[in-house]
């Protein structure tokens, strides 16, 4: 392939042995997870980047045992100085082809009134400065292969803001207007940018371990099931440049929108 056609001008899969970096990864049963499995069963070589060293580690054998290729790079993306030493193993792996940031959460308080400022703030850092920051740096890895892809983990709150949820929603909407702005500018530079929207519980350890009966209420097949968040990843990043989704939402068919 000429430097003229970088993939994924041409969609399809991404070379084997290509680089992707995962950010926002916990349980090994997660969104986060189910990503960085799908990609490595890809043939990707995949940085997991997540703030508990133990989790990325358990995912990293999970990988491995599966015969996949994974690099464990714990960090904390809120901050440039906490990234730092994941995005120092990504760029010692080099040729970065694919970013996704999962980092984030539905956190919530009864009303904005008991939301304190240290709350609002560490909820903006996860779901919308981390956005920004590992965007950034991984944009400017891209752009030395001239062709990337850039993902991110949406929600609803950040089209829609609802009660108990004001800083949650803040920072979505901040995730998704950084997701248009880096779409727009760097497009046309062969890197696709896209924001998928996950709208429903989802059927991972995180919702099920604190929520142990949450199932038990929903009708059969009422939870979005981690494994098909991650395919829907994986088609998007395949997509070739004629025909690329900048925003797209999944939810169970009984979700309420």
């Amino acid at each position: 392939m000429s430097e003229s056609r970088q993939w994924p001008l041409d969609g399809g899969a991404p070379p084997k042995g290509s680089l992707a970096w995962v950010v926002g990864v916990g349980a090994i049963q997660g969104t986060g997870g189910a990503i960085v499995r799908r990609l490595a069963d890809a043939g990707m070589k995949v940085v997991v980047t997540g703030r508990t060293p133990e989790k990325v580690d358990a995912i990293v054998r999970d990988v491995t045992d599966r015969g996949g290729v994974a690099i464990a790079a714990p960090a904390d993306a809120g901050t440039d100085e906490g990234l730092q030493p994941a995005l120092d193993i990504v760029r010692r792996e080099g040729g970065l082809h694919t970013a996704i940031y999962n980092a984030g959460g539905s956190q919530w308080r009864p009303n904005p009134l008991e939301m304190d400022t240290k709350f609002f703030e560490d909820v903006w850092r996860t779901n919308c400065l981390g956005s920004f920051i590992v965007a950034r740096e991984a944009t400017r890895l891209m752009l030395e292969r001239n062709g990337g892809v850039l993902l991110f983990t949406g929600s609803i709150s950040g089209v829609i803001g609802r009660p108990k949820l004001t800083a949650y929603a803040s920072a979505k909407f901040g995730q998704r207007a950084i997701a248009q702005a880096f779409a727009r500018e760097y497009g046309p530079k062969n890197i696709h940018v896209a924001n998928i929207i996950v709208h429903g519980p989802i059927d991972g350890d995180r919702l099920n371990n604190a929520f142990p009966h949450a199932k038990d209420k929903r009708p059969e097949d009422g939870m979005v099931n981690i494994d098909s968040i991650a395919e829907t990843f994986w088609q998007v990043l395949t997509q070739p440049r004629h025909a690329w989704t900048h925003e797209m939402d999944i939810r169970p068919y009984c979700e309420p929108f």
